[in-house]
């Protein structure tokens, strides 16, 4: 028989770090994902870059798969931080 002892300040505190480094982790993904699609879109949109509407192309079919990446190592992880630390 095994009894659970509870969590020292340490550890709390390095699941509140791991949790905080997953959301910053996936605002990354965000914000790279935005980056593409607003690139992707100026590209296919200004005339003086009208040799590059393959690329905006390409970019805007890449934006979506990033933040679909991002979502699911977000949920991920925290199932993961859940699992392994239930407090």
């Amino acid at each position: 028989m095994k009894t659970e002892s509870p969590l020292i300040t340490r550890d709390w505190l390095a699941i509140e770090r791991t949790k905080l480094a997953n959301e910053r982790t996936f605002l990354a993904y965000f914000r790279t994902s935005i980056v593409f699609l607003g690139t992707g879109i100026t590209l296919i949109k200004l005339q003086f870059f009208s040799e590059m509407k393959p690329f905006g192309a390409i970019l805007l079919a890449i934006a979506p798969i990033i933040l679909i990446i991002g979502i699911v190592r977000l949920i991920s992880v925290k199932r993961t931080i859940k699992k392994h630390y239930q407090a």
